[in-house]
């Protein structure tokens, strides 16, 4: 699959964009469920785990869009 520019209201957008906002948007539910469980105080550094968090999302989403999940060859 390629990745072609997004027509959003008439602007074009790179696709990796809008998969960033999307990230960002699960990332930013997924920290407030974990403050109000109190689990960020049993991480070292929670703007680290947040961000580490945001990339493995980020990353995951792009590999499901690409279709590139192999298990095996």
């Amino acid at each position: 699959m390629r990745f072609v520019e997004v027509d959003l209201f008439g602007v074009y957008v790179a696709p990796i964009s809008l998969m960033m906002v999307a990230a960002w948007v699960v990332t930013i539910a997924s920290r407030r469920m974990a403050s109000r469980f109190g689990l960020l105080r049993y991480v070292w550094h929670p703007a680290l785990f947040v961000f580490a968090v945001y990339i493995i999302l980020l990353s995951s989403i792009v590999l499901v869009a690409h279709g590139d999940l192999h298990v095996g060859y």
